[in-house]
This record gives structure tokens, sequence and C-alpha cells, in this order.
């Protein structure tokens, strides 16, 4: 008997995910994973899975890695130190190789591997490459209207060459892309994840962004782990942000979210790399399991918005 229902629960399943995979067939889907989640092999090949269903199932993945913790740890075994503003890197010489040795070495190659055991035709890609990310060295900015703070060897976005990814697309292929690229001169970038994914997702004109962070979503109130926010949109996220309701690490992903919303990019996802198959649940669901933003709530469609219920 119990053979019989779980055949059921996987044949109701099926019926339920086959129009999402008929709206999403051929569509662009930009993936950004925080660091912590390839800290664990683990987690990293539950997370990974989950990306080569989307990829078996005809949509087109373009996979962004982070690698915070790992370039930390490293850090702190050289002896040197680690300073956050405002929730971003400073990045100073050292440091810089450090984030260049983890992104485009340790964590791009582990992805690539589990790629391999997935049957997932990945291909390791970092801004530098062929000129995908055109980005300056950030000049010193104003913080609090007093302070000149400089992040060191930190990037801003100038431009994104699309057409690379598209070519490697195009092919049939998965590009991982490290967010380490450099100026016009050769000099290397440190260059937040989610800023990346955010430009590449808008320039390609993705369906989706997904980020797969180590948080549940947007929280109503940081210090409640329930107030988790279903489905908001561009202006009371910025709201969030100037009452200081968003911690330090959630700043630069809403100006990621807000930048990729404003350049063309419908749905953005925030969801938690933690929660099992988490992306598969986002996706293939309405009731999905983190928070969707949008430019207007008013763009919902009704199954949107009854997933707040």
């Amino acid at each position: 008997m119990s053979n019989k229902n779980d055949s059921a629960i996987v044949v109701s399943a099926l019926k339920h995910a086959a129009p999402y995979i008929r709206l999403y067939k051929g569509k662009v889907f930009v993936i950004k994973a925080g660091g912590e989640v390839f800290a664990d092999a683990e987690k990293a090949a539950a997370l990974m899975e989950q990306v080569g269903i989307l990829y078996q199932v005809g949509v087109r993945v373009v996979l962004i890695h982070g690698g915070g913790p790992q370039a930390t740890k490293l850090a702190s075994a050289l002896g040197l130190d680690t300073t956050f503003i405002d929730g971003r890197r400073v990045t100073n010489s050292e440091s810089l190789d450090v984030a260049t040795m983890v992104l485009n070495g340790q964590i791009n190659t582990r992805i690539l591997a589990t790629c391999r055991d997935l049957h997932i035709p990945a291909v390791g890609i970092s801004g530098v490459d062929a000129g995908l990310i055109r980005a300056h060295k950030r000049p010193p900015v104003e913080r609090d209207g007093q302070t000149s703070v400089d992040y060191g060897f930190v990037g801003d976005i100038d431009s994104v060459n699309a057409d690379i990814l598209r070519k490697q697309l195009d092919a049939g292929l998965m590009p991982v892309v490290s967010p380490i690229s450099c100026d016009e001169s050769g000099t290397i970038l440190n260059i937040n994840a989610d800023t990346v994914a955010a430009a590449i997702a808008a320039e390609l004109g993705a369906e989706k962004l997904i980020l797969a962070t180590g948080a549940a979503g947007i929280l109503e109130d940081i210090n409640d782990p329930t107030s988790l926010i279903s489905y908001i949109d561009r202006a009371a996220l910025k709201k969030l942000c100037k009452s200081g309701s968003l911690a330090d690490g959630m700043l630069p992903k809403a100006a990621a979210i807000d930048s990729a919303i404003a350049n063309g990019v419908q749905r953005v996802h925030i969801i938690s790399s933690k929660v099992a198959d988490s992306i598969l649940l986002e996706v293939f669901t309405n009731e999905g399991t983190g928070t969707l933003v949008v430019d207007d709530i008013g763009g919902l469609t009704l199954a949107e918005q009854s997933a707040d219920s």
C-alpha cells in the first residue's frame, strides 16, 4: 500500500510541476549562492542537485557564487584582519590575493567538480575572462556625511558583456561565475557577488534572479525570525532600508535587488540555502520558501499573492 501511495505522490508532484516546467523552459535564471553553502560538501551537493534539475528541465542557468566565509577563514589563518563596513568587505592587497585564490580557485573549481558528478556541463569563468565584467576601482566614499571610507581593491561595475554568457548558454553549457574582475589596466578587483548577479541578470533579461543565502528571506523585524515577508515591492524594500530594519549583510543584497528590478528583472527571490529543496520549492510552487521582490505588488498574479496566506 505504501508503494502505491508513494507513487501517487510522485505522479501528483510531476503534474503540479508540469505547468511551471512549460513556463520556464528556455528561460534564463540567474542564481547567486553565498559562500556559506559551499563550505559544507553535503549542503553544496544538495544545492547543486537542485540547480541540475533546473538545467535538466530546460532552464538556462547562470550560477554566480560568493566565498566570504572561506576568504575570511583563510585570511585569519594567514594572520590578516577582515573589515566590513555596512555589510561590504574592505579589500587591501593581501586580502585581494586571498579572495582571488578562494573564489577563482577553490570554490569555482569545487563547484565544477560537483557539476561533473551531476552530469551538468558547467564551465568556470570570472569577470576577468574575455572582459565579461568591466569595472573600476571604487573611489573613497563618504559615510554618515563625515568619514571618508576607502574600500581598497573593490570594484564598481561599468558594464557586463552578456554575449559571452549567451554563447555558453546557446552551446548548452552552464556558466559558473566568480565575482573577481579587473579594470582596464588589469588591476584585479573584488566585486560583491550579489551586485554581479544583479548586473548579469539585468543584461541577460533573466526571468528570475534567485539569491540563495543563509537568511530565510527578508524579515519585517530582524529580531523576529517568524516575521518573514512573503512578497514586497521596491518602495517597501527601500523603506525597510531607511528604517534600519535590515541587518548589515542584507544591505548590499537590497541594493542589488533594487538595481536588478530597476533594470528590468521582473522577479527577484531571496531564499535560504539552509531549507531543504528551497530553490525547487520557490520555482515550482506558489507558496515558495522565502521573499519575492517585484517592482509593483499590483503586478503579482493572484496565485503569487495567495502565497502569503
